[in-house]
């Protein structure tokens, strides 16, 4: 049985109910996980209770801002945890972006500031988060984060992305090497394409998806709570000897030359 009573998790990302994040967080909730929730402030306070809003049923023990560009709310983040909870076992990195400018047209014209924005949120924070996770995770722990094909493969329009992407898997292989001797795993889901907030500003990605609901083997796309499921997997013992990996749930889709 997938069982998480007793586990301590905090999920980023959240950003609506379309967002994969939220789709995780359910299903660790589900599992009897003891949740933490972060998400992005801004000024007027819109995205907090929006936010609040909808994980409100999922009875988060900790619910905390954290722009992870922002060092210092990164720092007051885990400290929190150290303090109200003692230890961390899972983190759920879920935080992706890029300008809309840059993911259309010629990739050769991304900008150098989009460049660095892009990768600064979509891939350092992973290594900065579990960074920062690392000496709470005293019981050992499992990191999961979100990547896509385009990491691997050229998609049309998701440019810099792609290579945020690419850096975000080689980043969870150097992970799993420096934690797993401390019984930290540190695993990937490349989801199939979903319309969230962050995929609307792909060009094209509605295209995308109908293309992968004609050629993918199970002829559909996926769902953010099959996207949990298996994100519920690899933090449960079920996975206990599974580190370092890319697992897709793409109904398939990687697996097609055409």
């Amino acid at each position: 049985m997938l069982n998480l009573t007793g586990k301590n998790a905090l999920v980023t990302g959240i950003a609506n109910n379309r967002s994969i994040a939220w789709g995780i967080a359910q299903q660790l909730h589900k599992a009897g996980a003891n949740l933490g929730i972060t998400y992005l402030p801004d000024e007027r306070g819109k995205m907090e209770k929006k936010v609040a809003e909808l994980v409100e049923p999922l009875n988060p023990s900790l619910f905390l801002p954290c722009n992870v560009q922002n060092d210092e709310q990164i720092q007051s983040t885990f400290e929190t945890i150290r303090e109200q909870w003692g230890k961390l076992d899972i983190l759920i990195h879920c935080l992706a972006f890029a300008s809309k400018d840059d993911l259309t047209g010629d990739f050769s014209q991304t900008s150098r500031s989009g460049f660095n924005t892009a990768l600064e949120i979509s891939t350092y924070s992973l290594v900065h988060l579990s960074g920062a996770a690392k000496p709470l995770m005293t019981e050992g722990g499992s990191i999961v984060t979100l990547t896509y094909l385009g990491g691997v493969r050229a998609i049309p329009n998701y440019n810099v992305m792609g290579v945020a992407k690419a850096g975000l898997e080689i980043s969870v292989r150097y992970l799993a090497a420096e934690l797993g001797p401390q019984n930290i795993r540190v695993n990937a889901i490349s989801a199939g394409p979903i319309r969230t907030l962050a995929s609307s500003a792909v060009g094209g990605i509605l295209d995308m998806i109908h293309h992968v609901e004609e050629v993918a083997p199970l002829r559909r796309t996926v769902t953010q709570l099959e996207v949990g499921n298996a994100a519920a997997f690899l933090c449960s013992d079920l996975s206990s000897g599974i580190t370092g990996q890319v697992l897709y749930v793409d109904a398939g889709y990687e697996i097609m030359g055409m």
